[in-house]
């Protein structure tokens, strides 16, 4: 099993105790269907397009508590409550380098490692997946000099092609916890989900 999950299982036996065993098949089930959409994610030459296969679960989540009736606050709720679960530090370690990261932006090793990235997530041979750009101009990233650029979301265009685009603007929403977990402010002026062309990612170090 997947290591994430464990997250959808543990949230589920909370939320939905008596139809647990039933919600988790169907959720399986979904998946196995969706799932066809991400396989190329796998060997994809683009690191941003790993994250489809995680996306797909929660889309399999998403359109069985749909079909279950339940309504979009709920599902909104359940979602972050995994997604927030699931990107929080589990020791300190983890919150050590969480935080220490953003602190190598400007030295030369990650700025070499970022000119590599954006070679890699600014091209996708596959249609479904990433386009990105990384913002490295001190100008256009609050003098933090790192941002980023969606401007092709594969998770929009999976959640589009099984007609769930509504609810995708809902896994939006953790970036702002793994930005804070970093210890950065997420600034975002639009998402491709909301209507904007490009999904831009900024930030500024929390005090």
């Amino acid at each position: 099993m997947s290591s994430y999950k464990r997250y959808f299982k543990k949230t589920i036996k909370n939320q939905f105790p008596d139809r647990f065993t039933n919600i988790m098949t169907d959720i399986n089930k979904e998946y196995q269907n969706i799932a066809v959409d991400t396989r190329f994610a796998s060997t994809s030459r683009n690191p941003l397009d790993k994250r489809l296969d995680f996306c797909a679960y929660f889309l399999s989540l998403i359109k069985t508590l749909d079909k279950e009736g339940e309504t979009y606050e709920t599902i909104k709720t359940i979602c972050l409550e995994i997604a927030t679960d699931y990107v929080r530090p589990k020791n300190k370690i983890q919150v050590f380098w969480k935080r220490f990261l953003p602190k190598l932006v400007n030295t030369g090793m990650a700025r070499i490692g970022l000119r590599f990235l954006h070679k890699r997530v600014s091209q996708n041979d596959n249609p479904q997946g990433f386009i990105t750009h990384i913002i490295k101009d001190k100008e256009q990233t609050y003098g933090f000099g790192y941002g980023i650029d969606i401007l092709e979301c594969g998770i929009c265009k999976l959640f589009k092609k099984h007609n769930y685009y509504k609810y995708a603007s809902i896994l939006c929403e953790v970036d702002k916890v793994t930005s804070g977990l970093a210890g950065l402010e997420l600034i975002r002026t639009g998402t491709i989900t909301n209507g904007a062309k490009t999904c831009d990612f900024r930030f500024k170090k929390l005090k």
